[in-house]
This record gives structure tokens, sequence and C-alpha cells, in this order.
């Protein structure tokens, strides 16, 4: 494994300040930003074992939350903010823009892993930022909260959902069609929405580890 720098960041977004994980191995090749689900963190265990596995590979990551502690708090009992796409793809654009400012990151290609509304803030944002975005993954994700913004994506999207989730499937393949640019839907059989089932979860880290090398290490590799 190689070596890495991990630290705590705090990177402003608009009124507010996002925390979140930084993990930058030594000559990262890429770098992937984790947006998280609805009632979830960057202390998702399920996300933080995918980034482990990506750091591996040699990319870096961050984990970050697109809400604050008291926004966390004051969401509970609704869940509105959570659920409201446009607040989290703007704080996931403002996050993008410090990666490519920060002089550690500005050089590395960028992949977001969306999980559950944070896959369709991810989309959202990606087709907002065209150039921005080389790459996503979305696990067990709600792409259709895009919406129309799903027409515009151009970033190679990998969409991945337990084949015991049966309505987010069809979500995912409702969104998938609207996709233009290159994608792939992979149904992992036996999995639920959350891939507790053994083994489930590496399958998907193996997916996300190979579409993020590609299109964040090789490709970029390939056009230098």
């Amino acid at each position: 494994m190689n070596p890495q720098e991990q630290k705590l960041v705090h990177i402003p977004a608009g009124p507010v300040e996002l925390e979140g994980n930084l993990s930058l191995p030594s000559n990262a090749s890429g770098i992937v930003l984790f947006a998280h689900g609805s009632g979830s963190s960057r202390h998702s265990p399920r996300n933080r074992f995918v980034a482990e596995q990506l750091q591996q590979a040699g990319l870096a990551t961050l984990l970050i939350d697109l809400l604050t502690a008291e926004e966390e708090i004051a969401d509970r009992p609704s869940g509105y903010l959570r659920f409201d796409i446009q607040l989290l793809a703007q704080r996931l654009g403002y996050v993008t823009d410090w990666l490519k400012q920060n002089q550690s990151t500005h050089a590395l290609k960028i992949g977001y892993f969306g999980a559950s509304t944070g896959a369709g803030a991810a989309l959202l944002t990606a087709a907002d930022h065209p150039q921005d975005v080389a790459a996503i993954v979305s696990r067990g994700g709600r792409p259709d909260l895009a919406g129309d913004a799903l027409l515009r994506v151009k970033a190679p999207t990998l969409l991945i959902v337990g084949g015991e989730d049966r309505q987010v499937i069809r979500l995912n393949e409702t969104a998938l069609a609207q996709i233009h640019g290159e994608k792939r839907l992979d149904i992992i059989p036996g999995a639920t929405h959350l891939f507790e089932e053994p083994g489930t979860l590496e399958q998907v880290a193996s997916l996300a580890r190979l579409w993020f090398e590609h299109y964040l290490v090789f490709t970029a590799t390939h056009l230098n």
C-alpha cells in the first residue's frame, strides 16, 4: 500500500464551512470525491471501506459532509435538506472548485462516488461542471433525483445496484436511458440496498476501483 497523507480539511461553501477527510497517497493518480446519501456522513463504514480500496489503488479520496453538524441535527425530524439535491449539488461544486485550487490536488483528475441521494447530487454537479468531472460511480443511488440534468451528463457513469433492491433498479434503469454519454448498470445478485450481505460490498469496491482506474488513471496517462 502506498504511503499516504491523511488530514481533516475545512472547505468554504458559500455561507458555511464543510468538514472532510482527505487521504492523499504518494504519487496519487486521481482523486475520488464521495457524496454521501440521506442520513449518512463521511464516517459511513460502507463508503470508508470503498475509499480504502481506492487508496490501495493509488487514488486519493475526499469524504465530505455536505451538511454542517448543525444542519444534520436540524434536519433529523424531516430529512428535508438531505433531499435538497440542488443544495447538495451546489456544495459539491464548491468542493470541486476547492480541489482544483488546492496545491496538493489541483493536478488530479476528479471522480465522484455517490450513494443514495448523493448520487443524484453528483450527477447534477457533473452536468454543471462537464470539464471538471472525469468519471462517476453510484452505489445504490438515486440518479433519478438529478432530473433533466441527466441529459447533460458527459462523464462516464457506472450505476451499481443490489439485485434485491428492485425499486431502485427500476429508478436506475430509467435514469440510465436518459444519460447520453458512456454508461453502464451493474446489478449485484443477492445484494440489498445497503450491500450488507457477505462479499457484496467488496464487489462494489472492485467495480468502482476498475472504473476509476480506467478513467482517472489509464485515460489520463494516454492523453498526456
